[in-house]
C-alpha cells in the first residue's frame, strides 16, 4: 500500500515607513492585544496567528480566540498546542451565515472585551473581521485591526450577495485603524477594484511560517518515495487543500488524465486533502477516467507534510480565487516546482518561471502542457528547485512577520 493512501520584511505602507519608535511610559505596561481568528483550520491563517501570539514580544500580551473547524477541515489546534499556546474556542462562531449563531458569537466577543479590555484588537479573515471590528467599536477598543487572508469578493457568492458583502467591508473599513493585506496583488484588489479603503490605511506584511523544517526535506525524498511505492522514473504531482468548489480539483483531475492519456505509467498523481467534494471528485474520476483509477491517489489530510513534498516533483494549484497558498510556499521550501493558475497573491509568492510556473489561464490542455514540460525538462526542474528554496528563505520566516506586526503596532499605538 502507498504511503499516503491512508483514505477514510518589511512593511510596506503607502505614505510612509514604519519605524520603531519608543513607547510612551504608560505603555510600558503590558499592551492587551486580542486576536480573533475565523476557525482553527489547517491553513495559512492559523499558522499567522500562532507565531504572533507566540512569538510577538513585550509590551505585547496576547489572548487568542477562534471557531472550530468545520467536519470537512482538519483541525488546526494541534498547531497550537506544539508551539505551547494558549487559546479559547467560541463554538458559535460558524464559518457561514447564521443569524443565531452569529448573534451569540457577537455578545460573546462583546462580554470578552469588557472583561479583557484589550487596547488592540485584531480580527484575521471574513467572519472573525466583521464580529470582531463592530464589537471593539461599540465597546471603543483604540486600534482596531484587520488582516484580509483572502477575501469573499468572488467565486464564492452570487453577485447580489457579492455586492452586499463589499458594501460591509466598506462600513468595516471605515471603522478599523489600519486593513493589513498579506500581498500586494491582494491591497491592489482591496483599494482599486473593490474600493473598501483607501491604499493610506492598508499596508502590506505577508505570512510567516517555520520553514527550516522543509528545507532539509530533500534529504528524505529517496526513503519517502521508496515508502510510497514510487519509481525512479515516475514524476509524482500533487495537490493540496481543502476540497471545495473554490479550489476547482476538476481542472487538476482532467489535466491529469489528458496527461496520462500519453504517459499512463510515467505518472502518479496525489490529491491531499478533504472536504465537502470527496466523493462528487472520487465519482467523477471513476465515471469519466476509470482507466485512470489507480493513478489518482486521495490522502486525506496530512498532519507532517514534510512526509510528504519532498517525494513529489511537482505541485500545483487550481484555485479561482486565494490569498497567499500555504502550499506553493512549502513546496518551495521544499524544492519543489510549482504551477498555478494566476489567482490572488500568487505573483508575489512565485517568481514565474524561476521558481515555478503561473498560468495564463484556467484550462486542463494549459496545465497538461507545463506538467508534461517539466517532466521531459529534469534540468529546468532542478533549475527551479534551487531558485525556489533560495526565493522563499528569508522571505516567509516567522521572525519577519512578528517584526512586521510589532512594528506596525507600535507605530499605530504611538499615534493614539
Amino acid at each position: 500500500m502507498q504511503r499516503w493512501q491512508i483514505e477514510d520584511a518589511e512593511i510596506h505602507c503607502t505614505g510612509r515607513t514604519f519605524q520603531h519608535q519608543r513607547m510612551t511610559n504608560s505603555t510600558e505596561r503590558p499592551v492587551k492585544v486580542l486576536r480573533i481568528i475565523n476557525r482553527f483550520n489547517v491553513g495559512g491563517p492559523v499558522y499567522n496567528v500562532t507565531y504572533l501570539t507566540k512569538f510577538l514580544p513585550k509590551p505585547f500580551e496576547t489572548k487568542l480566540i477562534g471557531g472550530c473547524a468545520t467536519s470537512s477541515e482538519q483541525d488546526a489546534t494541534y498547531i497550537l498546542e506544539s508551539h505551547d499556546v494558549e487559546f479559547e474556542k467560541l463554538g458559535s462562531m460558524s464559518r457561514s451565515v447564521r443569524v443565531l449563531s452569529d448573534l451569540r458569537t457577537f455578545f460573546a466577543l462583546i462580554k470578552l472585551i469588557k472583561r479583557y479590555k484589550p487596547t488592540i484588537v485584531h480580527t484575521h479573515a471574513s467572519k472573525a473581521g466583521a464580529l470582531g471590528r463592530i464589537a471593539a467599536k461599540l465597546m471603543g477598543v483604540p486600534v482596531i485591526i484587520h488582516t484580509y487572508h483572502g477575501h469573499v469578493f468572488h467565486g464564492y457568492f452570487n453577485p447580489m450577495v457579492t455586492k452586499l458583502v463589499i458594501l460591509l467591508e466598506r462600513f468595516l473599513g471605515r471603522i478599523s485603524t489600519k486593513i493589513v493585506t498579506i500581498s500586494t496583488e491582494q491591497q491592489q484588489e482591496i483599494v482599486n477594484k473593490y474600493k473598501v479603503v483607501p491604499i493610506e490605511k492598508t499596508c502590506i506584511i505577508p505570512l510567516g511560517f517555520d520553514l527550516k523544517r522543509f528545507e532539509e526535506g530533500h534529504t528524505k525524498r529517496d526513503a519517502l518515495r521508496i515508502d510510497a511505492g514510487l519509481l525512479n522514473e515516475q514524476c509524482a504531482v500533487a495537490i493540496v487543500g481543502r476540497l471545495a468548489p473554490i479550489k476547482n480539483h476538476l481542472l487538476f483531475i482532467d489535466a491529469a488524465a489528458l496527461v496520462l492519456r500519453n504517459y499512463p505509467k510515467e505518472f502518479i498523481f496525489y490529491v491531499v486533502g478533504d472536504g465537502e467534494l470527496k466523493t462528487e471528485i472520487k465519482s467523477y474520476i471513476e465515471n469519466t477516467y476509470p482507466l485512470f483509477n489507480k493513478n489518482i491517489v486521495f490522502t486525506s489530510w496530512i498532519a507532517d507534510m514534510t512526509t510528504l513534498y519532498p517525494a513529489m516533483d511537482i505541485v500545483c494549484l487550481t484555485s479561482l480565487n486565494e490569498g497567499t497558498p500555504v502550499s506553493l510556499i512549502e513546496a518551495q521550501a521544499s524544492g519543489i516546482p510549482v504551477i498555478s493558475t494566476n489567482v490572488g497573491g500568487v505573483k508575489d509568492i512565485v517568481q514565474a518561471n524561476e521558481t515555478g510556473i503561473i498560468m495564463e489561464g484556467n484550462s486542463e490542455a494549459e496545465l497538461a502542457k507545463h506538467l508534461i514540460e517539466l517532466y521531459l525538462n529534469k534540468s529546468l526542474r532542478m533549475k527551479m528547485s534551487q531558485n525556489a528554496r533560495n526565493f522563499v528563505k528569508e522571505k516567509f520566516t516567522y521572525q519577519r512577520l512578528v517584526e512586521d506586526m510589532d512594528s506596525l503596532y507600535k507605530t499605530l499605538l504611538s499615534n493614539e
